[in-house]
């Protein structure tokens, strides 16, 4: 056991690639955001973020970057849509939807490991699909429910507004991801994944 005894090193890179996702979600804030049919919970560009995250990091480092994100907003940034920051973002109805942003990125970013080296389209689209959106609206709904007062059901009929612009982001994700795997294939997260373990063992 070669690596016995030694403290486990934060590759460079991968410490790169967690920053420049965390700003490019925060940059899909800056077009703003839109509240339809009274939603208190608004629809921005950001959950498109948090899937290429996913499908481009994988799973633990698409899941960081929303974390340093998170925390830099808890922390009084104004890096959500609309300028939104401060621990007041967390006790608002679209809480859990930020909340669940983590999880679904990392859902999103397990099943694109899985896919193997060469994920097609198809396999992309549904980890979006599950990750970020079935995953998001899994913590979002409820905490909207319980934060307004209305019922989960009504919650979740409301909610439903956001699923036509959900399901465009989650083909747009899949697109820029395949386009970008096909050109670099290290940023396919199993490929990534076993020339990082494969390194380790040297």
């Amino acid at each position: 056991m070669k690596n016995a005894g030694k403290p486990r090193r934060f590759p460079t890179g991968d410490l790169a690639r967690v920053a420049v996702f965390a700003a490019l979600i925060a940059v899909l804030g800056l077009p703003g955001s839109v509240n339809v049919f009274g939603n208190l919970v608004p629809i921005t560009l950001q959950t498109l973020g948090v899937m290429l995250a996913g499908v481009i990091l994988g799973s633990w480092r698409a899941a960081l970057a929303v974390a340093v994100l998170l925390v830099l907003v808890a922390a009084g940034l104004p890096l959500l849509a609309g300028g939104r920051g401060g621990l007041g973002v967390f006790a608002g109805p679209s809480a859990g939807f930020l909340v669940g942003w983590l999880p679904g990125a990392a859902v999103t970013g397990w099943l694109t490991e899985r896919a193997g080296h060469r994920p097609g389209l198809t396999q992309l689209a549904g980890a979006c699909l599950v990750g970020g959106v079935g995953v998001i609206y899994l913590f979002g709904i409820p905490v909207q429910a319980l934060v307004t007062g209305m019922s989960l059901p009504a919650a979740a009929l409301l909610s439903a507004t956001f699923l036509p612009g959900d399901l465009i982001k989650a083909l747009l994700a899949a697109a820029v991801a395949r386009g970008a795997q096909r050109a670099y294939p290290d940023a396919v997260p199993a490929v990534h994944r076993d020339r990082t373990r494969s390194g380790e063992g040297r």
